[in-house]
């Protein structure tokens, strides 16, 4: 695939074969670009025009995601661009854009924006322009359709045309150094690209506008220019409720809004009642809700992006009207029966405030401001909507009075009346016009009225009631309406005169037939006769009533407050009735308590509330002038606790609605959910409240507590019960790539495994994170346009909840890095503060503006029938079924359960379970291991396997590869191995004795000696005698981890940095005892010798540069810092990467990609430059040459003979290289001709400047390798990764030979096809979509893609005979499917709800068993059971050999992560199988399917993480979680431990001979020789 596509090349314009011209259209040599363009003229846009293809039934089908326009309006005239679109839905849909156009229209196949950037003619200024389109993001806000290509172009005049293309990445005009080939953002290609002189500025030449644009303050309904330097973080808004991003979760949609508990937004003056009686309407911020009064239940009008601001119903109620506030208002009209919305009206500028219905529908009135914030009243012709007739504007009027409310006459549809302060007016629609004319109010002309309510006509002002007399335009009558006094006796009240005591401020008036309804200021729903002489009912509020509406039978008067509280009066009965309270300001977070169904809520308005989840009632309401944060329920009783902003937690009982218990304030709430703590705890969360209300979480056991601090960069791994610190995570230095620092924002851990821990960090990405090593597992980048605020996992962890800004997303929990897993819903109209799950995980509950309540659909579990597709729940049968479909009420059990010990083995007692504590290097990946000590390693003449080949190259390091040009060697690290390659030969010597992965490596200059560091905490450095290989010494001071190491020129010192705690070591090379050392003041990154000078050296850190003056006298040595800081053009950055220039100029690098020239002698700054726009990690010098390598993949070769300490000298590049990934280590020659580059991508290249060109030396998997299998005639060698990729290597050569890439998936197992034959040969991987595909070597093409599975798959294997392919799910489902057909011809069950770990076939004539078959196969479960099958599959026979069960511990453990189940059958003897994992001792068991009992245990030292048997010998391999693998022949008992690896073992397989054996460990992959013992 392209990263883009030229069009105007592609379709060959300048020939007009396939491309189409009309009108005045020529080509322009333009004096701007220096180069020629295309210029369309003509007076009308349609007759002049390009049009590509020129053929309309051809077709571009370009399928990038971005359309690019290079283009200038022509100054003084219109321009129209038409992009034809097809959609995967079947159809095309156009989309264009003009000046010419005034507002946004859309229908179902025709989306029109404005182009905003230029209203109307263009003006002469108008530049060179470079537009981007979304296409995907556009279709499937608008009309929710999905992308699928464009179709065709056509640009109409009068304009000015470069060129046009399209990408799927997204592109900056601004950066002119060629295509980025990253997935994301990258600099536009140079073909593409505007000129851009010396000195100039891109941004101050052209304009770029991005559709849709991040910083518009308007709404994606037009097309501007994006503002580069906004002043506020405008939050941009989507005017659609929900829409799938991707379909790949079913059901779609997955979320379906239920319930809203909230009321309001932008106002509560707004309730409206159905014609009918049984319903209410209001607005919730962005929502429309009816509500029936009788059962509560809601339905929703969705449409607007901000709150509502009005309301309006016809006299039928058939038609509704809203209005909504903000920037760009916007009137919907709404058949309110159907819920759908007839049409889109947008007028008014901003503030709509106030809409009117005629009675019969057929005009509508709007109040608002335009866009010169000046009351403009508009009535529209709303008569034909209902029957897809378009809304016309009669008439609008601009007017300077003070409008509030104005309403249509009920006699009359073309008059109105008005209030507002200090007038009321009455209006008219005539001839097209509409006019108004005041009321005469005489003394009462300062007073502020507030609503409007026909009888003859009433209006209300603050404190009286006016009657007016329509006709005759003048006041009639006024009433003051005065509030009733309480007497001493409590049983009788008397009412005051008008004429007397206090006025009651009014906010609405509502009149019927019988009596007149006002709510006032005091908080009184009060009902009057209707000459106000005497109060019939009153009702008193929390709060201010702001709106009163009496039903259209008189029988009920709904009340609103601003108080957020909404409910009706029952007139006959006198019976009050709340139908909705709500907070009156954000809601910060809530908690759920399952067994009552109640949800407590806390809100930025000062309360605690509790809500019962089916009523929607408010059960409770406890309130506090210290605001509330976080909230959270007792899992079991009925009380809660809560934190406050002062520091307090405060618990409630609920049932008694008491408090029960404060706390002393402390500094921190989140330090308080945590009491008691140890004095030795403080200080350890991060500050600030942004990251509640998850910036702590608890696992689902109850072990492990997460949090973020003690920096917004750390996230810290607690127990939780004793709050000892288990793990230290720095978030910050996990994306080496990333020029800026993340942070934690966010922490969750997943229900169903302790293992993981879920982060969302700053930079919207969500990490998932081992607890038990800090390993990241995996991570997903641009979770939400905004950073993400709440993260929640389904309890069967199926499923993740996030919410970003105003979304909520529904993500399928294996998501990988680009996978299109994801579906979004929108309502809020505010930031959502927190999503979870209901804990029955049938719902979905979200807080922002309002509480949402959504209807969770997801299939609670999923279940495979024979095809593959999903069965209902009451279909299965009870009891395990077998594959016959004959159910089985128990599964059979071994007959014998003897515990017969033949092993020579001495069972060892395994040591205390500890933790380490771990602080990051920026670039050093660190685990946690549970060590045993009793490691039996043999000695080197004695070892049964020798270590044959090290696959890979560790990316994690800084400087840890070294090449010496004249000895023709180079090394390199591989986990804790170190490889020293001799380049002539090819051949191998490897390193080992390091426990944890290597750092970083220095040659020294004579290439004899090879210094390794490895270790987070108190690290080891091996000095080696390179032609030996053996151990020359080992030196320990650092406490923390090693970040560089050096030799000097004369190779006299050795210099090793610590980077956690920072600080120098210097060392003789002599006796590599200890000279000199010296703490430094902050984070070092590298270090360096002077070439010329032996006593002077500097490094580089996050203070400055420091020069180092070694200082002898006698047998004593000191070293002499001097630091000077970062010249202040860099920017607040930090120095990264250093080297000397001959010896009176250093460079140093930055991590903002600028290169600084020092004079050494003076010590200062001279000169800085741009080099990179990323952070620069390697830096050499030879001759005039200078090589900068960055974390932007870029390689650079500077010119930079002209330096030499002058200033304004300028620098220039001769040449430039992409790689794969960030450069992290480099060595070349002392000309820098040529050299070897090491990559975070797990490669190292051979660059050669002199032809350009670059070899890849090295490769290797960057993500976690799932496993690794040999071919039958072991000519080859096969591996997977989890990041999709599954690579075939040659054994002899270790080289990559072909590479398989899906994207999108994890690929978590793979088999290689029983024929061995060249052409026949064949590789099935599992994926985590639950997908096989199936690999052809020869053709190295995919040849078959099969889904038997929906979940992910965990085994695979072929038959013995190749006839099927076996394959098993995280759901424990064992499918059989054709290789041939792709067909899944069995499903098994009997391992159902257990994840199978291994799969097996062999060829055994099964007679002897009693069953008929040629080939057996076994399953082991993580439920610690073993099948074994007979089959025939030529006969399509697979019955049941046996059912092992073996035992658990009577107490299971919950502090670690349990071990897997593995089972493989003895290759000498296929009757017996050897089984191991979790149980009641650490051992292997053989077992006898003859004798159908355990013949044999071997003791283990510990658990196994994987097992292998050897074809031709006695001898088992065993991985384990302690990084040893162990050899052991089975019938001796003799074993031994070998320490190779820095990780955890997952997987071990011998080659189909014996004679070579694979181990691996997250990507560490190693092949060992096999003598045997």
């Amino acid at each position: 695939m392209h990263p883009y596509v030229n069009i105007f090349k592609h379709v060959k314009v300048e020939e007009w074969r396939r491309s189409a011209k009309a009108g005045d259209v020529s080509s322009y040599l333009d004096k701007t670009l220096k180069c020629p363009v295309f210029r369309i003229k003509g007076p009308v846009p349609a007759n002049s025009y390009i049009l590509l293809p020129k053929n309309p039934e051809h077709s571009l089908r370009l399928t990038g995601r971005y359309f690019y326009l290079l283009f200038r309006p022509t100054p003084g005239k219109y321009f129209m661009v038409h992009l034809d679109v097809a959609v995967e839905e079947g159809q095309v849909v156009r989309i264009s854009f003009s000046n010419m156009f005034k507002e946004f229209k859309s229908t179902a196949t025709w989306l029109q924006f404005p182009f905003l950037c230029l209203v109307g003619p263009a003006p002469p200024s108008v530049r060179w322009t470079c537009l981007v389109m979304d296409l995907r993001f556009t279709l499937s806000v608008y009309l929710n359709r999905h992308h699928s290509h464009l179709k065709s172009v056509k640009l109409c005049a009068n304009m000015l045309v470069k060129n046009m293309f399209t990408s799927e990445l997204l592109l900056d005009p601004a950066k002119q150094r060629g295509l980025s080939s990253s997935q994301g953002t990258g600099p536009i290609p140079r073909e593409m690209s505007f000129p851009v002189p010396k000195g100039s500025c891109w941004n101050d030449l052209y304009d770029h506008i991005k559709f849709p644009s991040e910083g518009t303050k308007l709404p994606f309904d037009s097309i501007q220019k994006q503002d580069l330097n906004p002043k506020n973080d405008v939050n941009v808004k989507k005017n659609v409720f929900c829409f799938s991003l991707h379909q790949n979760l079913l059901p779609d949609p997955i979320l379906r809004l239920s319930r809203v508990i909230g009321f309001g937004g932008a106002t509560t003056r707004h309730a409206l009642w159905t014609k009918s009686g049984d319903a209410v309407v209001y607005p919730c911020h962005a929502i429309i809700v009816s509500m029936k009064i009788a059962t509560n239940e809601q339905r929703f009008f969705v449409g607007h992006t901000d709150k509502i601001s009005a309301l309006a119903f016809n006299g039928g109620s058939t038609l509704l009207a809203s209005a909504q506030s903000g920037s760009s208002s916007v009137v919907r009209l709404w058949s309110y029966s159907r819920g759908s919305c007839l049409s889109t009206i947008r007028t008014h500028g901003r503030s709509l405030c106030c809409l009117s219905f005629s009675h019969g529908g057929g005009f509508l009135c709007g109040v608002g401001k335009d866009r010169h914030n000046k009351t403009m009243v508009v009535v529209w012709n709303t008569l034909n909507v209902s029957k897809g007739g378009e809304v016309t504007i009669l008439a609008k009027a601009h007017t300077d009075v003070d409008i509030t409310t104005m309403k249509i006459a009920f006699f009359d549809d073309t008059r109105m009346v008005s209030c507002g302060r200090e007038n009321i007016r009455l209006w008219r629609v005539r001839n097209g016009t509409l006019r108004s004319c005041p009321v005469h109010l005489g003394e009462y002309h300062s007073l502020d009225f507030t609503d409007v309510a026909f009888e003859e006509g009433i209006s209300s002002d603050h404190m009286n009631t006016f009657l007016i007399y329509y006709s005759r335009v003048a006041v009639k009558n006024v009433r003051r309406l005065l509030p009733a006094q309480q007497q001493q006796h409590a049983d009788r009240r008397e009412k005051q005169t008008f004429n007397t005591g206090p006025g009651i401020a009014i906010n609405s008036i509502s009149v019927s037939s019988s009596f007149c309804a006002t709510g006032s200021e005091d908080g009184f729903l009060r009902l009057w006769t209707l000459d106000f002489s005497s109060v019939i009912l009153e009702a008193e509020h929390e709060g201010a009533v702001s709106e009163v509406s009496v039903s259209f039978d008189s029988l009920q008067v709904l009340a609103a407050t601003s108080t957020g509280n909404l409910g009706f009066l029952d007139v006959s009965s006198r019976g009050y009735s709340t139908l909705m309270r709500s907070h009156t300001d954000a809601v910060l977070g809530f908690s759920m308590d399952g067994i009552r169904r109640h949800l407590a809520t806390a809100s930025a308005d000062g309360t605690v509330r509790v809500w019962n989840i089916d009523s929607l009632h408010q059960l409770y309401d406890f309130a506090s002038e210290d605001n509330p944060c976080a909230v959270a329920f007792h899992p079991h009783e009925q009380t809660f606790s809560c934190g406050f902003t002062s520091g307090t937690v405060r618990v409630f009982d609920v049932s008694s609605a008491k408090l029960l218990f404060a706390n002393e304030a402390v500094p921190s709430v989140r330090r308080c959910l945590k009491n008691p703590i140890p004095n030795s705890a403080g200080n350890v969360v991060a500050r600030g409240t942004e990251r509640a209300p998850d910036a702590l979480a608890v696992s689902a056991d109850s072990s492990r507590l997460a949090f973020v601090g003690p920096s917004p960069y750390i996230v810290t791994i607690a127990d939780a019960r004793s709050l000892d610190e288990l793990l230290h995570v720095d978030v910050s230095i996990l994306d080496v790539e990333s020029p800026q620092l993340d942070s934690a924002l966010k922490v969750c851990f997943s229900p169903a495994s302790t293992q993981h821990l879920l982060i969302a960090t700053s930079a919207n990405k969500i990490l998932w994170l081992s607890t038990e090593t800090g390993r990241l597992l995996r991570q997903v980048s641009d979770v939400h346009k905004h950073p993400c605020s709440s993260l929640a996992v389904s309890e069967d962890s199926r499923f993740l909840l996030t919410s970003g800004h105003n979304a909520v997303k529904v993500w399928d929990y294996n998501v990988t890095r680009h996978s299109s897993s994801q579906v979004m819903f929108i309502g809020h109209s505010q930031p959502v503060r927190q999503v979870s799950f209901t804990p029955d995980q049938l719902g979905v509950v979200s807080v922002g503006d309002a509480i949402f309540l959504w209807d969770f659909l997801a299939d609670p579990v999923e279940r495979l029938t024979d095809s593959g597709s999903l069965v209902n729940a009451d279909a299965e049968v009870n009891g395990a079924q077998l594959s016959n479909e004959i159910p089985r009420q128990t599964a059979p059990l071994p007959s014998s359960q003897h515990r017969l010990d033949v092993s020579a083995l001495d069972r060892v007692i395994q040591g205390g379970m500890f933790a380490l504590h771990f602080s990051f290097a920026p670039t050093l990946r660190c685990y946690s291991h549970t060590m045993n000590r009793s490691i039996a390693a043999p000695p080197p003449q004695d070892e049964g396997i020798k270590l044959k080949a090290v696959i890979g190259y560790n990316g994690n390091g800084r400087g840890n590869m070294v090449w010496s040009p004249d000895q023709g060697l180079f090394a390199y690290s591989s986990g804790c191995v170190v490889v020293v390659e001799y380049l002539h030969t090819g051949t191998q010597r490897h390193l080992q004795g390091h426990s944890e992965e290597i750092s970083c490596l220095a040659f020294s200059n004579d290439a004899q000696t090879v210094a390794s560091a490895a270790g987070s905490s108190r690290s080891l450095v091996y000095i080696w005698d390179v032609q030996t290989g053996s151990r020359r010494s080992t030196v320990s001071y650092h406490r923390g981890a090693v970040q560089s190491l050096a030799f000097s020129r004369d190779d006299l010192f050795f210099l090793s940095v610590d980077f956690s705690d920072p600080g120098l070591a210097l060392w003789s090379t002599e006796s590599f005892q200890l000279l000199s050392s010296v703490n430094m003041c902050g984070a070092i990154h590298d270090a360096a010798f002077s070439p010329t000078a032996a006593s002077q050296m500097a490094c580089v850190g996050t203070h400055g540069a420091y020069f180092v003056l070694i200082h002898t006298h006698a047998s004593h040595t000191d070293l002499k810092v001097q630091r000077v800081s970062a010249p202040s053009e860099a920017g607040d950055a930090e120095l990264t990467a250093l080297c000397y220039h001959m010896d009176s100029i250093l460079f140093t690098g930055t991590s903002r990609g600028h290169v600084c020239a020092w004079d050494v002698k003076k010590q200062c700054c001279f000169m800085i430059w741009k080099a990179d726009d990323g952070e620069i990690g390697v830096l050499l010098c030879g001759g005039n040459r200078l090589l900068t390598g960055s974390n932007t993949h870029w390689l650079r070769l500077w010119e930079v003979e002209a330096v030499h300490g002058m200033t304004g000298t300028k620098v220039v590049v001769e040449q430039e290289i992409m790689l794969d990934g960030a450069m992290v280590s480099a060595a070349f020659d002392n000309s820098v001709d040529m050299g070897i580059v090491g990559t975070a991508a797990g490669t190292l290249w051979y660059i050669n400047w002199s032809d350009n060109s670059s070899i890849r030396l090295v490769s290797g998997h960057r993500s976690k390798v799932s496993d690794v299998v040999f071919s039958g005639d072991e000519r080859h060698f096969a591996t997977c990764s989890e990041d999709g990729s599954v690579r075939v290597w040659s054994t002899s050569s270790y080289e990559l030979v072909v590479q398989f890439q899906v994207i999108n998936q994890a690929c978590g197992c793979l088999c290689w096809s029983p024929s061995s034959g060249a052409d026949a040969s064949r590789i099935a991987a599992g994926y985590s979509d639950g997908t096989l595909r199936v690999f052809r070597l020869a053709s190295t093409e995919m040849e078959m893609k099969l889904q038997p599975h929906y979940v992910a798959v965990t085994a695979v294997t072929y038959s013995a005979g190749g006839d099927v392919i076996l394959s098993a799910g995280a759901n424990g489902l064992l499918a059989v499917s054709s290789p041939t057909s792709g067909a899944t011809i069995r499903v098994i069950r009997d391992h159902k709800g257990a994840t199978i770990t291994s799969i097996q076939c062999v060829k055994e004539q099964c007679k002897k068993f009693g069953l008929e078959g040629d080939e057996m196969f076994l399953a082991a479960g993580a439920d610690r059971r073993v099948s074994v099958w007979a089959t025939d599959w030529s006969r399509e026979k697979c019955e049941l050999l046996d059912w092992l069960s073996f035992p658990a511990p009577a107490k299971m453990a919950v502090s670690f992560t349990l071990p897997p189940s593995l089972a493989a059958f003895c290759p000498a003897d296929h009757s017996l199988l050897v089984y191991t994992g979790y149980g009641v001792e650490k051992e292997l068991s053989f077992y006898s399917l003859a004798k159908k009992q355990i013949i044999k245990k071997v003791a283990l030292t510990h658990w196994a993480t994987c097992l292998s048997l050897s074809p031709r010998t006695h001898l088992l391999a065993v991985g384990s979680k302690e990084r040893v693998l162990k050899l052991i022949q089975s019938s001796s008992g003799r074993f031994q431990d070998f320490l190779r690896h820095s990780d955890s073992l997952h997987a071990c397989h011998f080659s189909p001979s014996g004679a070579l054996l694979f181990s691996v460990a997250f990507n560490e992959v190693l092949l060992w020789e096999v003598p045997g013992l």
